[in-house]
Formats: structure tokens, C-alpha cells, sequence
């Protein structure tokens, strides 16, 4: 059988239903498939595996690959559920952690820490609504020693969405494993640089400060615009 998915919305969770026969050629597709659904910043991928065929036994390290993406984004833990045993202990060896069913992973994600964010106009006050979010988020799970750093990212990348995009941004944070996750998301496709700024230049140091702050950050496309996230560790 070819191999084929559907991605489906559950409330929040993004549930991709894989079918068919995955061999090498096959791989890189479903992997952008599973990381465009990553961009549309969902509580959790939920891959409902059970009707997986394996062709070839590398064919599954595009899981690892789209996991360990997904382990920097906010709050999107990726769980596959319900593989033939085979598939299972491939995956499990490769360091994932396999579920019974779809069901069994929807009471781990139940379980998880609640994200904040909220929808913002692109005007003026949406870089003091941002930092006010993020000051809400660190108060909630204890991290007073990172109130300044998440306000200097969440800040930046607001402004450039402000600035580049001019739509309607969503901003979330999330808590995760000894990681506060920012997510920034807008209508634009754009992609976002950081380019050597000049010494005296008043403007353009956005992602430049977010690189120096951050452990790390990135991007995605969305299916209308664009998501930024960056990590920040405790």
C-alpha cells in the first residue's frame, strides 16, 4: 500500500494517522508533513501508527528527527501510538517513547503543564502586552530568575512581527522538561534573518539579542504566515 496520512484537530492536539508502506523515498515527505503540522503550534503530534508498514528499517529515523525539532518547540511533544511491535522497538531504541494508543498519549499531554499566550494587534503597546505574558508565565511556574530574558525575546520578536508582518500575532509560553518555550506567530512568510548590524545603528539588533539571550531559536512556515520560537533554560 502507498504510503499516504491525515492530520486531524482534536482539540488542540494534532492527530496524523499514517498508512501504508515507508520506505527511504518516502520518508522526507512525511517528515515536512509532520513538521508543517508542527507549525500550526499544537499541544501535542499524535501519530496513530497502527497502520504503519516499514519498509526499510532507516526509514524511521525521520521520527527521531522531526522528535528532537519538536522538543525545541513550544509545548509540542511529539508521541507515536499504536505501532506493529516491529516498529515499536525500532522507535523505542531510537529513544522514543512508544504509547498503547492514541488515547493512552491524550492522558500524558492532559497531564502537562498549560501554556500562556494570548492574540495581540499589531500597534503599539504589542511589545509591553508581550513582555507582560511573559512576566504572567514566570510568575505562574516559579522562574522569577528569567522574567528579564523572556521579556527581551518575546519583546524582539513581537516588534519584528509589528514591524515586518503588520498582522495579527499570537504569542504562547510554554513549560517544558527545564525549558521555557516562546512561540511568536504571524501572517507573514517572510523569513526571519539575523544580519550583521553596524555599531551605531539604533535598529535591527531583534534577533541578533534573542540569538545572545536564548539557548536557541528558529522557525517554520505556517500554513498562513510564519512561527518564531526560542528556547530559554532553567
Amino acid at each position: 500500500m502507498p504510503l499516504s496520512w491525515t492530520a486531524r484537530d482534536e482539540g488542540g492536539l494534532v492527530v496524523v494517522a499514517v498508512r501504508g508502506c515507508l520506505d527511504l523515498p518516502g520518508a522526507p515527505r512525511l517528515q515536512t508533513a509532520l513538521l508543517e503540522c508542527l507549525a500550526e503550534q499544537p499541544a501535542a503530534l499524535l501519530l496513530e501508527l497502527s497502520g504503519l508498514e516499514l519498509a526499510e528499517d532507516a526509514a524511521l529515523a525521520l521520527f527521531a528527527e522531526v522528535a528532537e525539532q519538536s522538543a525545541r518547540w513550544p509545548g509540542a511533544p511529539l508521541l507515536p501510538c499504536d505501532p506493529a511491535p516491529r516498529v515499536a522497538a525500532l522507535l523505542e531504541r531510537g529513544g522514543l517513547t512508544v504509547y498503547r494508543s492514541v488515547a493512552e498519549a491524550r492522558v500524558v499531554v492532559d497531564e502537562a503543564v498549560p501554556g500562556i499566550g494570548d492574540q495581540i494587534l499589531p500597534i503599539a503597546g504589542a511589545a509591553r502586552h508581550a513582555r507582560n505574558l511573559a512576566t504572567e508565565a514566570c510568575a505562574a511556574w516559579d522562574l522569577p530568575h528569567l522574567v528579564g530574558p523572556a521579556c527581551l525575546v518575546v519583546s524582539e520578536l513581537v516588534s519584528n512581527a509589528v514591524e515586518h508582518a503588520g498582522t495579527m500575532i499570537t504569542v504562547r509560553l510554554t513549560r517544558r522538561a527545564g525549558h521555557l518555550h516562546i512561540a511568536v506567530r504571524d501572517g507573514s512568510a517572510g523569513e526571519p534573518v539575523e544580519r550583521p548590524v553596524a555599531a551605531a545603528a539604533e535598529r535591527g539588533r531583534g534577533l541578533m539579542l534573542v540569538s545572545t539571550v536564548a539557548t536557541d531559536w528558529g522557525w517554520l512556515p505556517a500554513r498562513d504566515g510564519k512561527v518564531v520560537r526560542a528556547t530559554l533554560n532553567f
